[in-house]
């Protein structure tokens, strides 16, 4: 790409330094992010622990010891810091194990009061079968006799999390993409989601977030909205993107919330985001739809007053505070279409 590109990855104009840019752009950013979640709109990343957003959304100098970046200070610190910019974080961690009262409480230590996190829910909830992986040990590959256990997720997921309540916002259960294996008929899993939604204690804010196209119909949607709980929009490798998905499922599916996560781009693994677009210090590859179905999912969020969690990811197109100053821009109607110098997905 060219050097001469602004916050977006479109071309530079005016005399600004690339400090000046970059401290507009945290300032839009933050400003956006107030304002949205005053009125029940969160947006924010999925995690923060990012070196290479340094320079954009965080201080290296202050991470420093004895002269030298310290990685393990900025894991340690830097959510205050990102805190200061966006009132929200999706926190993909509590993915792969119960978290603790002590690292909720040591989470929220660093956060405002205003601050919502969103949690992914542990796997050990939301597989059917664990995947042959090295991270599984003597599990891979074995049926999980623990799948939609609503009592061990009420003790051992929302037990922990009561002591940071107030700070909680979506919690995410994450469905694998099922095989037959899994279930012959998509029937089958629905009744064990519906099952599973009833026994959960109210007052909490639920989605879910499939991986099986073929599920995104009217028997899914309905077993959602009779227990109110909101779907969790996704642009992942084998789903539509959310723009059609929206289409699929419209733009908010009952008068309580939704979710959504900017993942990666259909059709494209996480590995190969990985490998493109890491370190995620700027946008290699603008998403139209996903900026678009972004935007209009906030707007209609607005305006019928319902909660949405927003998150944008690294692996869409390759630096996510970028692109959700994109899509606040793209609200305000003042982000120009034009991607020179940074490709057009």
């Amino acid at each position: 790409m060219s050097d001469q590109l602004d916050l977006f990855g479109n071309e530079a104009s005016g005399s600004r330094t690339d400090a000046e840019r970059e401290e507009s752009l945290v300032l839009e950013l933050r400003t956006g992010a107030e304002r949205l979640a005053e009125q029940g709109v969160y947006i924010g990343t999925s995690s923060w622990k990012y070196p290479g957003w340094c320079g954009l959304l965080y201080r290296a100098s202050r991470y420093e010891r004895r002269g030298r970046f310290a990685e393990a200070r900025f894991n340690r610190e830097c959510l205050s810091e990102y805190a200061e910019v966006f009132k929200s974080v999706c926190v993909d961690g509590a993915y792969y194990q119960f978290p603790s009262e002590q690292y909720l409480t040591g989470l929220a230590e660093q956060v405002p009061s205003d601050f919502r996190f969103s949690f992914k829910v542990t796997d050990e909830i939301t597989l059917k079968r664990y995947p042959n992986i090295q991270r599984m040990g003597d599990r891979a590959g074995r049926e999980n006799s623990e799948f939609l256990n609503a009592e061990r997720f009420s003790r051992q997921f929302l037990g922990p999390l009561e002591a940071i309540r107030d700070l909680t916002g979506l919690l995410i259960f994450e469905f694998s993409r099922f095989s037959p294996a899994d279930f012959r008929h998509q029937h089958e899993f629905l009744d064990s989601l519906d099952r599973f939604l009833g026994k959960l204690p109210k007052g909490w804010d639920y989605g879910v977030e499939i991986r099986n196209e073929e599920y995104l119909n009217p028997d899914y949607l309905a077993v959602l909205k009779r227990n109110q709980v909101g779907h969790v929009y996704n642009s992942w490798e084998a789903m539509p993107g959310v723009d059609r998905q929206i289409a699929l499922a419209g733009d908010l599916l009952h008068d309580l919330h939704a979710g959504a996560r900017l993942l990666l781009k259909p059709g494209r693994s996480y590995k190969q985001a990985v490998d493109r677009f890491a370190p995620y210090r700027r946008v290699q590859e603008v998403s139209e739809s996903a900026r678009d179905a972004g935007a209009r999912l906030i707007e209609s969020a607005l305006l019928k007053k319902r909660r949405l969690y927003l998150y944008g990811n690294n692996r869409l197109e390759g630096c996510s505070p970028r692109t959700l100053a994109a899509i606040l821009q793209r609200l305000q109607g003042t982000e120009g279409r034009s991607t020179d110098g940074a490709k057009t997905a």
